[in-house]
């Protein structure tokens, strides 16, 4: 079958059935999506898939083709998204494991939902885990996102 990732057309012999997940890291060599839970509920392998976030761990390759599918590395032409800046500014990460996640998750959410409030904020992201608990400084930086995006 034929994937799209980052604007790349790849082709791929696997099942229908193989998560994108390791579709992505082991046929494509993609590994910037991580391996947390297997079963949804983490977040740390969220990519974009026709513009929405989903967990790929879960997202069955047969069921995407044909799809664009974006990991971080697509973000951006060549500058930071200014959701990656924004978790720069705010010194979200600490280990960083979740964090490729957090921000696929933010930037889905931000397209859909540009001026958010904590609350909304808080609901969207609760489905992205973070050990290190550093949940306060994304709020932080999200909303410090939406307003650069607001700017554009």
């Amino acid at each position: 079958m034929e994937l799209t990732v980052n604007g790349t057309k790849y082709q791929v012999d696997v099942v229908p059935q193989m998560p994108l997940l390791w579709v992505l890291r082991d046929e494509l060599g993609i590994t910037s999506a991580k391996y947390g839970c297997g079963i949804a509920q983490c977040g740390a392998c969220t990519v974009h898939v026709d513009g929405r976030a989903v967990r790929s761990c879960q997202a069955p390759v047969g069921a995407i083709s044909g799809k664009p599918i974006t990991t971080i590395e697509g973000l951006s032409n060549g500058d930071l998204h200014p959701v990656q800046k924004a978790w720069i500014e705010h010194q979200v990460p600490q280990c960083g494991y979740c964090q490729i996640g957090q921000i696929m998750q933010a930037v889905s959410f931000l397209e859909l939902k540009p001026d958010p409030t904590d609350e909304d904020i808080d609901l969207v992201m609760s489905g992205n885990l973070c050990r290190c608990g550093t949940y306060a400084r994304i709020r932080t930086a999200i909303h410090a996102a939406a307003a650069k995006m607001a700017e554009r």
